[in-house]
């Protein structure tokens, strides 16, 4: 009997994923770790048990880990007190020690080459899966459509969506097929060491044309940010919303493969419908 386990399950990814794994898989054999236990027990499916996963507890996770056959690592964010690469390399050790025999990773597209800032940690990360002697896969997910949520909702009442990334094209897809994919690559007995998952390439123009009665400007780094700005944002956050058009000017997030239909054995969500479920959320 395998089981199964899976990090960071309160999240709007591990929560989908269990959900998702429990339609494959006994959930007896499920086990959800989360930091706050009683709010993952409140959301996983009946049957599945829910044990302790702080990312910076190792010890904790070595013991929540025990008797675990297959682990999907769900990706830290990063910006807290601990290092996100300080807290995914507990996990791997406290898996390696428990005796976890899989790892599936939520990784950066081709992280194995990438160079931009947002990549190193996952690029690490990685490295050190390798390392570990676990047999793995690393889901390189591209981007989610969620990311847009604000600018989409923004364009549908009239404001422009603006973005400084010219015709580099992401390959969006709703989180929850990311998750989805995830969940069928933990419980799968065939695996790939690498899925790059990705939905089809598209331009922000694209976007917009698909959602209808909506416009986009274009604008230069510099123009964008002073329009921010201007709007009253702070230094911060300006510095991540230009950072990530940079991130895909650079063409990091263009994406060509098919792995993601493949894996769900689906085509994915038809892009306007998709919009309309960000827009509508």
């Amino acid at each position: 009997m395998t089981k199964y386990a899976l990090t960071g399950v309160t999240g709007h990814f591990g929560s989908n994923a269990v959900q998702e794994l429990a339609k494959l898989v006994a959930p007896t054999d499920i086990i959800a770790l989360a930091r706050n236990t009683q709010k993952a027990e409140s959301i996983v499916p009946a049957g599945v048990e829910v044990r302790p996963g702080d990312y910076t507890d190792e010890k904790q996770l070595e013991a929540s880990l025990q008797g675990v056959d297959r682990l999907l690592l769900v990706s830290s964010q990063p910006g807290g007190p601990v290092a996100r690469l300080t807290q995914h390399e507990n996990i791997i050790t406290a898996a390696k020690n428990a005796g976890v025999k899989y790892i599936a990773y939520t990784s950066f597209p081709h992280a194995d080459k990438a160079t931009v800032p947002l990549a190193a940690d996952h690029t690490a990360t990685e490295k050190l899966i390798q390392e570990s002697g676990m047999a793995y896969s690393f889901l390189r997910n591209n981007w989610y459509l969620e990311n847009e949520g604000a600018g989409l909702k923004a364009a549908v009442k009239g404001q422009p969506l603006v973005y400084t990334t010219g015709d580099s094209q992401v390959g969006w897809a709703l989180e929850s097929e990311y998750s989805e994919a995830a969940a069928k690559v933990l419980a799968a007995e065939q695996t790939k060491s690498v899925y790059e998952f990705a939905g089809q390439g598209r331009t922000y123009p694209d976007l917009i044309t698909a959602l209808g009665d909506a416009k986009a400007v274009a604008m230069t780094d510099d123009e964008y940010k002073k329009q921010l700005e201007a709007a009253g944002m702070d230094e911060g956050t300006v510095g991540i919303i230009i950072s990530i058009q940079d991130l895909i000017s650079s063409g990091a997030l263009e994406e060509t493969t098919t792995d993601l239909p493949e894996v769900l054995g689906r085509e994915l969500t038809p892009i306007k419908a998709a919009l309309q479920k960000v827009v509508n959320e």
